[in-house]
């Protein structure tokens, strides 16, 4: 018995020629294989779409992801720094009571009357606004930290929302104990006009 081989180009060599009919059954048993590969291929990604498909809904089965806390916490952290910096609200809210000091002012009225009625007020409106923020930054940030007692105690908060929640919290004391010292006159206080 004779050896074959075959080259690149297809040509055969060797003691025993192939006939037609035999090139023709080789072409047919190799493209099945190709078929097989392929059908292998799409049932694989087609178990791996499953395994997905069933991680999703598991997940979705535990409970809640956390992404509402995670808003809260930054929720809260924000109205911390906005009653820190203030806010477009407390600016105009703070112009508003200018212009109502100076309308109500006469021209007559004492200059301590006249700073009382035009800067103070506003001054005082201001630490009111920042002071609501504040309150709300406080509420926001202990109401997420406290939501894990009440929702799913089982499943721990993740560590970032403690942290910004607690951020928020902070904050809010901060700018609720500035508020009422800017509000008393304790900070920051109306020059004397004697």
């Amino acid at each position: 018995m004779g050896t074959k081989t075959v080259d690149e180009t297809g040509a055969e060599t060797g003691a025993e020629a192939t006939t037609d009919e035999e090139k023709v059954d080789v072409t047919k048993t190799d493209a099945p294989d190709e078929v097989t590969e392929t059908e292998t291929e799409t049932e694989t990604e087609a178990e791996d779409g499953d395994e997905l498909f069933e991680a999703d809904t598991e997940a979705q089965a535990e409970g809640p992801s956390g992404v509402g806390q995670g808003a809260g916490a930054v929720v809260s952290a924000g109205l911390g720094v906005v009653s820190l910096t203030g806010g477009w609200i407390s600016t105009v809210a703070a112009a508003r009571e200018t212009l109502v000091g100076q309308l109500q002012t006469s021209s007559t009225a004492s200059v301590a009357t006249q700073i009382k009625e035009v800067y103070g007020d506003a001054w005082h409106t201001t630490a009111l606004w920042g002071g609501l923020f504040a309150l709300a930054a406080l509420i926001v940030g202990v109401v997420v930290l406290a939501r894990p007692a009440f929702g799913a105690p089982a499943k721990p908060q993740a560590p970032w929302i403690k942290s910004v929640a607690w951020a928020g919290v902070s904050l809010g004391v901060i700018g609720l104990l500035l508020a009422v010292l800017k509000y008393t006159d304790v900070l920051l206080g109306l020059p004397s006009a004697s």
